[in-house]
């Protein structure tokens, strides 16, 4: 019998796949540009070519009080180029560093030390510049407006009184507001408890889907509470597989985001002509598949390419077991999607999106799952099926939904998003 042998990112290293040449439908996956050689260059480009707005020399002047969002303590690289170019170009237009401050964004999540800030901005950033991390204290917050939605707006004091708003971030795929960047500064990034929770309850409403905005329900309450907040100007990159920059994209909230969804979407969603039966996919190796959590992001990037009732084959090492406690306590103790569901609505904690989407996906397909895990955990706790080898589990799966099953191989599932052709 003929096969096709394939190579798949597994942790540090890569795992074969045998695949029969006659069940074979094809490897879906990304050709990615080339990072930008100087990627503070790039920043500069996209800073002195604003989308939809004026410059920043028209925005700001000295004296102004300005807060810029990071929203998140885990993109450091990114951070580092985006804020220093940022911070040289204020600089120049007469803004005094002391009337700066850095707010560092934890949505639900615990706030990041500020002792990690050397090693996410530089030592000359931290020495030079006000750096905050986001309080969600009542005491600490203002009070913005409410959205069509209903949801009560609160963000950041120290944010609502800069005279110029500044959101930075990365644009990629979001499990359940599409795309992550551009609002989600606001969004959750420096938002009340209560303002998080309201907008995370939509994240069930079907439209609210990885690689889709139209109709969906989060991004539409980010993107208001984001205008209630009265955003300036963004700072946006378009990162590669390896998280370095290809792209930068400034100016207007809305025009400048959608600007880099596109050119995102253009890469990163790759057509698919049929469904498969079998799906083989892995995250992309470390940090993608350093744990189950974020494993499962690639489950959610492919169920579109696979028939009801197929089979997905994950090819995750997740050597730091299931990663996140809340889904695992999720997964550990309630048995249907309708359940995880209706504890999203009443109060959302980080954790339970993935316990959903997971449950939901095994509603559809069937999942087996490669990797270092105990079995206990996998098969226990997360109710997925298991093999020792990629070829392994193929053979389960050739078993389970027969020989003449249809498969497509996805290498980097993280960061692509098949689409299928209708």
């Amino acid at each position: 019998m003929l096969m096709v042998e394939l190579w798949l990112p597994y942790g540090r290293t890569e795992v074969a796949v045998r695949v029969p040449v006659e069940n074979f439908l094809g490897v879906v996956d990304v050709e990615e540009p080339e990072a930008a050689s100087d990627p503070y260059a790039e920043v500069s480009r996209a800073l002195e070519n604003p989308i939809g707005n004026s410059r920043l020399e028209n925005l700001v002047e000295a004296g102004n009080k300005v807060a810029i969002v990071v929203e998140d303590e885990t993109i450091s690289t990114q951070n580092k180029v985006m804020l220093t170019t940022l911070l040289k170009e204020l600089n120049s237009l007469g803004v005094n560093d002391r009337d700066i401050t850095i707010i560092v964004g934890c949505s639900l999540d615990e706030p990041a030390s500020l002792e990690k800030s050397g090693l996410l901005f530089g030592e000359d950033i931290v020495n030079r510049i006000r750096i905050i991390n986001h309080d969600r204290s009542i005491r600490d917050l203002s009070y913005v407006g409410k959205t069509t939605l209903k949801t009560d707006v609160y963000v950041n004091k120290v944010f609502a009184e800069a005279d110029l708003r500044i959101l930075t971030g990365r644009i990629g795929f979001h499990s359940y507001a599409g795309y992550s960047g551009g609002r989600m500064g606001v969004l959750p990034a420096i938002s009340g408890k209560s303002t998080i929770q309201h907008n995370s309850a939509f994240l069930i409403d079907p439209r609210a889907a990885v690689g889709n905005i139209s109709g969906n329900p989060v991004h539409t309450d980010m993107a208001e509470a984001a205008h209630l907040a009265d955003v300036h100007f963004i700072l946006n990159v378009v990162t590669n597989a390896e998280g370095n920059i290809i792209r930068a994209f400034a100016g207007d909230l809305d025009r400048a985001f959608l600007e880099g969804v596109r050119f995102m979407d253009n890469i990163y969603k790759v057509p698919v002509e049929k469904a498969a039966d079998i799906a083989i996919v892995s995250p992309g190796g470390y940090l993608k598949d350093v744990n189950l959590y974020e494993a499962c992001k690639a489950v959610d990037n492919v169920l579109g390419i696979v028939r009801e009732g197929g089979i997905v084959v994950l090819v995750a090492e997740c050597p730091g077991g299931y990663g996140n406690r809340v889904f695992y306590e999720r997964m550990k103790k309630l048995r249907s999607v309708n359940e995880v569901g209706r504890r999203i609505k009443k109060s959302f904690i980080p954790g339970e999106e993935e316990a959903y989407h997971l449950l939901k996906a095994m509603g559809k397909v069937k999942i087996i799952l490669v990797s270092i895990m105990p079995e206990y955990h996998a098969r226990d706790v997360f109710r997925l099926r298991t093999a020792k080898s990629v070829n392994v589990a193929l053979d389960s799966a050739f078993k389970t939904i027969g020989k003449k099953s249809r498969i497509l191989v996805v290498p980097h599932g993280s960061v692509t998003l098949p689409i299928l052709q209708a």
